[in-house]
């Protein structure tokens, strides 16, 4: 395996909570690895290898699990500093003391996590000025994703940038920064902060820019995978992949191509979605659509139904017989 990925969705990471039990903490422990890990995410893709990467991967993902749930209670309209003030609690929570040492210490996964740094009238915190920066950006992607450069520069932050895999990428204006574990917990927020529903974070190290998710550039991670003949091991929500935050409205914008040769895409079919409550995967609608008590005996349940992913996924490993269940993506997938 050369790198492992993980997307944007918020709450959607919950139905993949069993899955990422399992591979997190069980099938990646089973033998040293020799080579680094690269693992890259953006927005709760990075929270989920935050606790891919830390020393008990299961107890971090209870935690952040535990946070999600039952620890985001809001007033009845709330705005984007309340928002953003309870997700930072839920990163402290998810990270708890040592966590932030441990990431940049494991000894083999490589964290990478992607930021969108604002450009022109998206490099503020200003609603207005954002609203009308977004409006341009999303109207100009249209036509082509490569516009998000005007608007935004992918930033990705890692321990040692200078010996990134992902050095090599170029279909978006792309910069590299040192991670260091006293900025961790303030990139992972950066990296989760949805423009107009969040703030806009500014770092400590560079107070002059304005981050926001790294989903607005790369939703679902349609990157070159690094240079190797091994797998891109990819556990995801979905069976397709969207590129970028403002493609979720672009039916004919998915990803294809060579760059998907080598990614081992695990997502959960349509027939287990459906039998979950409410027939669907968590999203950020369900805090307007449900009260606080059904949202979270909802969120609940289907964290508890994944576990059925995770014991599936198991047997299939452990049989040795996963190949037999392996198909091809689709086209455009």
């Amino acid at each position: 395996m050369d790198a492992l990925y993980a997307a944007s969705g918020g709450a959607k990471w919950l139905v993949l909570a069993g899955l990422d039990r399992y591979l997190f903490g069980e099938w990646l422990q089973r033998e040293p690895r020799t080579r680094p890990l690269p693992a890259i995410g953006s927005s709760i893709g990075s929270w989920r290898l935050a606790c891919a990467a830390q020393t008990d991967p299961v107890a971090a993902l209870d935690r952040g699990h535990d946070g999600y749930i039952f620890g985001q209670e809001y007033s009845a309209a709330p705005d984007a500093r309340e928002i953003s003030t309870v997700s930072a609690a839920l990163l402290d929570r998810l990270l708890g003391q040592t966590g932030a040492s441990a990431v940049l210490a494991h000894p083999f996964l490589r964290l990478h996590i992607v930021t969108a740094r604002g450009r022109g009238l998206t490099a503020t915190t200003n609603r207005r000025v954002l609203q009308a920066g977004l409006a341009i950006a999303a109207t100009a992607n249209a036509v082509t994703r490569r516009t998000l450069g005007w608007h935004f520069t992918r930033t990705i932050f890692s321990a040692q940038p200078a010996s990134s895999p992902f050095r090599t990428l170029h279909d978006l204006p792309t910069e590299h920064r040192v991670l260091t574990a006293a900025a961790l917990r303030d990139v992972l927020l950066a990296s989760g902060s949805i423009p107009l529903v969040m703030e806009g974070v500014r770092l400590p190290m560079w107070p002059t820019e304005v981050h926001w998710d790294g989903g607005v550039t790369d939703y679902h991670l349609d990157l070159d995978p690094p240079a190797g003949d091994g797998l891109v091991l990819y556990p995801h929500f979905y069976p397709y992949i969207v590129p970028g935050w403002f493609d979720k409205a672009l039916p004919w914008r998915r990803a294809h191509g060579p760059q998907l040769a080598r990614t081992l895409l695990i997502a959960p079919s349509d027939a287990f979605v459906a039998s979950l409550p409410g027939g669907k995967i968590p999203d950020r609608r369900d805090f307007a659509s449900l009260s606080h008590t059904v949202r979270e005996q909802r969120w609940q349940a289907v964290r508890e139904r994944t576990a059925e992913l995770g014991d599936e996924l198991r047997a299939l490993i452990t049989s040795g017989d996963i190949a037999a269940h392996v198909e091809p993506l689709p086209d455009g997938a």
